[in-house]
């Protein structure tokens, strides 16, 4: 039986009507197959502005940066046999040192249970990418490495700083050169050309939209290409990289990671609140407002951006999903982040129950 994701399309423009966002994309595929692909509303509120399209409207991916460059970044320093995911963070940013932050492993920023706080206003704090790493590195923790997941973006920020110290040169053309163009992400990167026409704005400075450059202040005073946000991407673009981690590290034929490493990835520690290595996983005890709905296997792996962007995966279904809206555009509504919470945990339950009504095999 074919798929009409008719529902699911429901959902989708109904964060349109509620004010959530201007625009949206949304690509649903099984296995190799992408089984609907669809732009919804416009890139602003404006009626004539262009209608996002699946295959060229850049997104500002904001924290999916964090799986989509850092993540797999790190994963080819890995298979490279030149880093260590126990290895502490200090051997290879000395800078990174004093207390319990020599205890803190690679494998801890990645599964965020380093003991950094959740965020910190270095743009305000720091004028220059130097003043706001050597801020960074001197962060206090928290809480003792290892005991407690506290999702922090300067986990990631320190793995874009050590991918840029292990392999000598700039995270943005490293994750092109190792990730991007051997997945045929061919439009994802960091410092994108200007074409406003192309982008998804998501915010105002200054009276203008913010498009062509990433709105993630941190990530601007580190220069634009940072471990935690910087990049943009077209919905295409995301819907190959999940193939490519449904496929165990390859697509169309091409092993851009060996599946053992998939799988190292893919494994989460025993604490309830344990989560992939980069990637986030649905809690476990279920919550009305998780992005990933209630169906979704416990399998399924997934991550979200502040600016509304969504990716996930369900392997036990071979199904993605990826779901980019603007939603720091200018939303029209209070609460815009709760409200789309809900909007992507219904639309996630639409697109697994159509899918498994239809009896498609996966």
């Amino acid at each position: 039986m074919a798929q009409s994701f008719q529902a699911a399309d429901s959902i989708v423009e109904s964060g349109i009507s509620q004010g959530v966002y201007p625009g949206a994309v949304l690509v649903v595929g099984r296995g190799d197959q992408v089984l609907h692909r669809r732009g919804f509303g416009h890139l602003t509120w404006d009626r004539h502005a262009p209608v996002p399209r699946p295959d060229s409207t850049l997104w500002d991916l904001a924290s999916l940066t964090k799986v989509v460059a850092t993540t797999s970044a790190v994963m080819r320093l890995v298979e490279n046999g030149q880093v260590g995911l126990d290895s502490a963070v200090n051997r290879y940013l000395p800078r990174f040192q004093g207390g319990s932050r020599t205890l803190v492993t690679v494998r801890m920023l990645l599964d965020h249970t380093s003991g950094l706080p959740s965020y910190r206003e270095f743009f305000r704090e720091a004028p220059t990418r130097d003043s706001a790493i050597t801020l960074l590195y001197a962060t206090p923790l928290r809480n003792p490495p290892g005991r407690v997941t506290t999702y922090s973006d300067l986990n990631f920020m320190l793995l874009g700083l050590l991918v840029e110290a292990v392999s000598g040169e700039g995270l943005d053309r490293f994750a092109r050169r190792e990730v991007f163009l051997p997945t045929g992400m061919m439009q994802a990167g960091f410092r994108p050309r200007r074409e406003p026409a192309r982008f998804a704005p998501t915010g105002s400075w200054r009276g203008t939209p913010i498009c062509c450059e990433v709105n993630d202040q941190n990530a601007v005073r580190l220069g634009g290409a940072a471990g935690h946000a910087g990049v943009f991407a077209t919905g295409d673009d995301l819907a190959r990289y999940l193939r490519l981690w449904l496929g165990s590290g390859a697509i169309d034929g091409h092993a851009v990671f060996r599946p053992v490493t998939v799988r190292t990835f893919l494994s989460a520690g025993d604490r309830p609140d344990a989560r992939y290595l980069g990637w986030d996983r649905p809690p476990a005890k279920g919550r009305d407002d998780s992005a990933f709905g209630q169906l979704p296997s416990a399998s399924t792996f997934g991550h979200t951006g502040w600016t509304g962007t969504l990716i996930w995966a369900d392997p036990e279904r071979r199904l993605f999903v990826v779901f980019l809206t603007n939603r720091s555009y200018a939303p029209k509504t209070g609460h815009s982040i709760g409200r789309l919470r809900a909007v992507r945990g219904a639309l996630a339950d639409a697109i697994v129950s159509e899918l498994d009504r239809s009896g498609a095999k996966p």
